[in-house]
C-alpha cells in the first residue's frame, strides 16, 4: 500500500455561526443583529395610473440614488426605526394580557424601544408617548404617573407607537381584542387602512384617497348581542404626513371623502392611519390630558413664572419638538411640573392634546402604517408579517 493511499482525514466543519437573535424582553440593540448598518427594506408597491413608468425610469432611479446619499433623507434611519418597531411589537403583541396595568405594558414597549434603537439623545429613541387607547377611547391616551387602570377581558386595545433614528419618525398602530366580539371592528379598520396604503401615491388627490378608505370601512357591520351596528370612519381625525422631528408635518388624510385638493408628491413620508367606529363617528376631547409637544411655531414670550422657564429649558434639552407624557418629564428628573407645564400650555408655547372619545358604550378601532413615496415606487416601511 502506497503512501497517500490511506484515507483523506475528513475536515472539520466549523460550527455555524449562529444568527444574532432577539431577546424575550426585547434587549438587543438592532446593530448586533445587522452589523452592515443596512435595514430590510419595507413592502414594495408600485405606483398605479400615470405614474406606473417610474419604476423603470432612469431619472426616477437617479432621483433615488441622491435621496439616498442625502443624509437628510436617507431611507435606511427610516427602515431602522421601522425594524425596531417590528420587533418590539412582534413580542408586546405576544406579552399583552388581560388583567396587566396599563403603566406595565407601556414601559415594556418604551424599554424595548429604547434599547433596540440604542437610544441617544436627539440622534436616536421613541418617537411619542405609546398611546393605550381603550374602548371608546381612540387615541392620545397614556398611563400618567400614578394610573392603576388594568386591561380587561372585553377591552378593545389600541396600541400606537413610535420610534425615531435622527428625527425620522416611524409611526404604526395596531388594535388587540381579547374575546371576537369585535373582530369585523378590528377587520374593517386593519382593511381601510390598506386601502388606504394601496390607493396612495404620487399626485393621488387627498380628499379622493379618503373616499376610498370611508368606502371599505363602511363596508363592514358589527353584531353586538342582537344589535348589527355599521363600522363608520371616525370623520374628524385623520392620517398625516410627518416631518423630521415633527409628527404632524401639515397634510392631512382624512376618513371621508372631501373637497381637499392637496396633492401627494414624491419624497412626502405619510402615516396612514384609520379608525373606526360602532359609535356616532366623532370624536370629542375628553379626560386628563397626559399627551404634549412643543409647538414648532412656538412664539417667544417672556415668562413670568421662573418655575416655567425651567420645565421649557428641560423639555427644550430632552424632546425639542417630539411629543412627550407625564411619565417622561418625571423620567428626566422633573417633579411638581403641573402648574409650569399648564402655563407653558396657556402661553401657546407647549400643545397639549388630551384623550380623543366617541361616546362612552362605542368601541373604537385603530390601524397604521407609514409609507415613504419613494420616486421610483411606494415603500410600506412598517409592513410586518402582523399587519
Amino acid at each position: 500500500m502506497r503512501k497517500g493511499d490511506g484515507k483523506k482525514k475528513k475536515k472539520k466543519k466549523k460550527p455555524k455561526k449562529k444568527k444574532a437573535e432577539q431577546s424575550d424582553p426585547p434587549r438587543i440593540g438592532l446593530s448586533k443583529l445587522f452589523p452592515s448598518g443596512i435595514y430590510p427594506e419595507g413592502e414594495l408597491q408600485p405606483y398605479k395610473d400615470d405614474n406606473a413608468y417610474r419604476i423603470t425610469s432612469e431619472e426616477a432611479r437617479y432621483n433615488e440614488k441622491l435621496a439616498n446619499e442625502d443624509p437628510e433623507t436617507t431611507y435606511n434611519d427610516i427602515r431602522r426605526a421601522a425594524e425596531v418597531h417590528r420587533q418590539v411589537r412582534e413580542r408586546a403583541r405576544k406579552f399583552i394580557q388581560p388583567g396587566m396595568a396599563m403603566t406595565d405594558i407601556v414601559n415594556y414597549i418604551e424599554d424595548g424601544t429604547r434599547a433596540l434603537v440604542e437610544e441617544d439623545g436627539f440622534k436616536s429613541g421613541v418617537g411619542f408617548p405609546t398611546g393605550v387607547s381603550l374602548n371608546h377611547c381612540a387615541a392620545h391616551y397614556t398611563p400618567n404617573p400614578g394610573d392603576t387602570t388594568v386591561l380587561q377581558q372585553g377591552d378593545v386595545l389600541k396600541v400606537d407607537f413610535g420610534v425615531h433614528v435622527n428625527g425620522r419618525i416611524l409611526d404604526s398602530a395596531f388594535t388587540l381584542t381579547f374575546d371576537h366580539t369585535y373582530d369585523k371592528l378590528v377587520e374593517a379598520v386593519k382593511a381601510a387602512t390598506d386601502t388606504g396604503v394601496r390607493e396612495a401615491g404620487i399626485d393621488v388627490r387627498l380628499g379622493e384617497l379618503a373616499g376610498y378608505i370611508q368606502e371599505t370601512m363602511q363596508s363592514y357591520e358589527v353584531e353586538i348581542g342582537s344589535k348589527v351596528l355599521p363600522v363608520k370612519p371616525i370623520d374628524n381625525l385623520s392620517g398625516h404626513s410627518i416631518n423630521k422631528y415633527q409628527i404632524h408635518g401639515g397634510k392631512s388624510v382624512m376618513l371621508v371623502k372631501n373637497q381637499d385638493q392637496t396633492k401627494m408628491e414624491e419624497g412626502d413620508y405619510f402615516a396612514i392611519e384609520t379608525f373606526g367606529s360602532t359609535g356616532r363617528g366623532r370624536i370629542v376631547e375628553g379626560g386628563e390630558c397626559s399627551h404634549y409637544a412643543r409647538r414648532v411655531d412656538a412664539p417667544h414670550v417672556p415668562l413670568r413664572l421662573t418655575s416655567a422657564k425651567s420645565l421649557l429649558k428641560s423639555i427644550n434639552n430632552n424632546f425639542g419638538t417630539l411629543p412627550f407624557c407625564r411619565r417622561y418629564l418625571d423620567r428626566a428628573g422633573e417633579s411638581k411640573y403641573l402648574l409650569a407645564l399648564n402655563h407653558l400650555v396657556s402661553q401657546g408655547i407647549v400643545q397639549d392634546y388630551p384623550p380623543l372619545c366617541d361616546q362612552r358604550g362605542s368601541m373604537t378601532a385603530q390601524f397604521e402604517h407609514t409609507i415613504l413615496l419613494r420616486p421610483t415606487v411606494k415603500e410600506v416601511v412598517s409592513r410586518g408579517f402582523d399587519y
